[in-house]
């Protein structure tokens, strides 16, 4: 396994070492985001954010001030901190969960009740400053919030949703609450484009971009553009325990391999912006 890391890294250098492949790392220029990842409460969320890029990726995605923006799936709130700040007191920011099964346990059952779990977690994160917290999960949105919605968000969580049916409902219901030019911006770990069905199938984390592209279609979405804002080359996206191998999880990584993986960072992701089809 060790040499198998080494040679990625190896080659996985030359190609980052290629011409205009870093081009689309540029910062966006965007003060107001800038001045947000800058805060205190971000003191350990912001050593991803080289391998995250939250400054490109919400100006790509067109976020900003004052919007509604729905965040699927926050879990621990990395982005959470971003965007309850950054929608500022005008904005809107809704944590949405996928229905829970009644005798979920483990993590599902962390996300059951968000529409009342949701505002404290956001406060606890950041105090009281910026956006209105609201939360809910995909069986139980409330009908007012149909036609309200300017963003999706779905940062690495595609295959979950794959695996555990969950995209289907979700999409569906993003038809109803967002409006007419309401856009979905994704982030996936992406899979290579000749992965196996079987190493896709959710399970390992990473998706094929084409695959992610045409479930969306499938679901009435169509493309609106696409991004290298968060791509990584130097990730071979076919590691047994998958996604999970790198950073920051290392799973299953031996203190001997641990230096290799960290040397090719986070996963190598898909960035895609939809609109909902008429």
């Amino acid at each position: 396994m060790r040499r198998i890391f080494m040679t990625a890294i190896a080659v996985s250098g030359l190609l980052w070492a290629m011409p205009g492949m870093a081009d689309d790392h540029q910062k966006s220029g965007n003060p107001e985001l800038a001045q947000v990842l800058s805060q205190d409460f971000r003191a350990k969320d912001s050593a991803r954010d080289s391998f995250r890029h939250p400054e490109e990726t919400l100006s790509f995605f067109q976020v900003e001030p004052g919007m509604i923006v729905v965040d699927f799936m926050p879990s621990s709130g990395w982005y959470t901190r971003v965007l309850v700040p950054y929608l500022g007191k005008d904005g809107t920011y809704i944590g949405l969960n996928p229905e829970v099964a009644p005798d979920a346990t483990g993590y599902a059952a962390t996300m059951r009740d968000t529409a009342q779990r949701m505002p404290e977690q956001a406060a606890g994160w950041v105090g009281d400053q910026g956006a209105k917290v609201l939360g809910a999960n995909v069986g139980s949105i409330p009908e007012e919030w149909n036609g309200t919605v300017d963003r999706l968000l779905i940062f690495r969580e595609i295959h979950n949703m794959f695996r555990g049916d969950s995209l289907r409902p979700t999409l569906a219901a993003a038809r109803k609450f967002l409006k007419d030019d309401g856009l979905v911006g994704v982030v996936q770990h992406r899979a290579k484009p000749d992965a196996s069905a079987d190493y896709t199938d959710g399970s390992k984390g990473y998706m094929r971009e084409e695959d992610v592209i045409a479930l969306f279609q499938a679901n009435g979405f169509d493309l609106v553009d696409s991004s290298e804002i968060n791509a990584n080359p130097k990730d071979m996206a076919n590691y047994p325990g998958g996604v999970w191998t790198l950073p920051p999880g290392f799973s299953g990584v031996s203190d001997a391999d641990r230096a290799a993986i960290a040397a090719i960072g986070e996963s190598d992701r898909m960035t895609l912006l939809f609109r909902k089809r008429p």
